[in-house]
């Protein structure tokens, strides 16, 4: 017999713990097992009886996991992932369909991947993909994804990561909004994703050609901000990994020259422990060659900015 069955009370409670660790709550792991709460306290019950330690500490609150209880719920979560990574493998060579998942903003995929979205296609024609689309900030866990875009400083012990590109800004408008800035009366409308950092309200000054009267749209949604810049509705501050298509194709130019780039990095990365498929690693790749290729489309078009080392230099 395997020592692990004679450890454990029932291979149910394993399941049971890690839902509960997860949502950290009684509840809504009852919910995703589509059982009862008290059915689920049980078998917690249940599974620390057994062992003889305490894994979860609950208060009003909720729930926490106790120290022993962090030493189970990380191996318990990566022999899951482990396991969901063999069931997908067998499926993908069953039906010879691999389903990829990516984690990125909702602005970068309208901005960046759409403009291109049948070249990846045509490129991975096996490869079913599907987005998780974060509309604000860029941030969030990688759990249940195969790659993600973040900015962070790089791999960590959970992590693998490969840089992108560097975090580049650059003010950027329509053509027609940018050659009207002079008209009489005319005024300054910015364009702001609601709490990012920098913006227009922030340490970011678009320069003196923009002094004057002034207005603003607010929006949570970068996607939005940019098609609001496209629409000529007025200037957007750029990141450059998202408006690089725009500017390729002069939809968007830099309503200014003030270039900023800060301290963080994006990085593309996955799980340590959800193993890094070759389709997965092929994806990555493209995204990084065509990143590069178009900033310097965008670097030819305007080599005193500086934006190719900026984006792709290090300190």
């Amino acid at each position: 017999m395997n020592p692990l069955r004679r450890m454990l009370p029932s291979n149910h409670a394993l399941f049971v713990f890690e839902a509960v660790a997860r949502h950290a709550s009684f509840t809504k792991a009852a919910a995703e097992l589509n059982v009862t709460q008290p059915a689920v306290s049980k078998a917690m019950a249940q599974l620390e009886r057994h062992l003889g330690v305490r894994l979860l500490g609950r208060s009003a609150e909720g729930v926490t996991l106790t120290e022993d209880g962090e030493i189970l719920y990380r191996r318990v979560a990566d022999g899951f992932r482990g396991i969901e990574a063999a069931l997908r493998e067998i499926d993908i060579r069953r039906t010879g369909i691999d389903t990829i998942t990516l984690s990125l903003s909702s602005a970068f995929t309208t901005h960046w991947l759409m403009p291109r979205i049948n070249t990846l296609q045509e490129t991975f024609p096996a490869v079913d993909f599907r987005f998780q689309l974060i509309p604000g900030a860029l941030g969030g866990p990688v759990d249940n994804v195969d790659l993600g875009m973040r900015f962070v400083e790089g791999p960590d012990l959970d992590h693998e990561a490969v840089f992108l590109i560097n975090e580049v800004m650059l003010p950027v408008c329509s053509p027609a909004y940018l050659a009207g800035r002079n008209a009489a009366g005319s005024r300054t409308t910015f364009v702001n994703l609601t709490a990012s950092s920098p913006n227009w309200t922030g340490g970011v000054d678009p320069g003196p050609d923009w002094n004057g009267s002034r207005a603003s749209l607010n929006f949570s949604d970068y996607a939005v901000v940019l098609q609001a810049a496209l629409l000529g509705q007025g200037v957007a501050l750029g990141w450059i990994s998202v408006v690089s298509h725009w500017l390729a194709t002069g939809d968007l130019v830099p309503a200014t020259e003030r270039l900023t780039r800060t301290a963080r990095t994006c990085q593309l990365i996955h799980l340590r422990s959800r193993p890094l498929r070759r389709s997965v690693a092929a994806v990555r790749d493209w995204i990084i060659a065509e990143m590069r290729a178009e900033v310097a489309r965008v670097d030819d078009l305007y080599p005193d900015l500086g934006i190719g080392r900026a984006s792709f230099g290090f300190p």
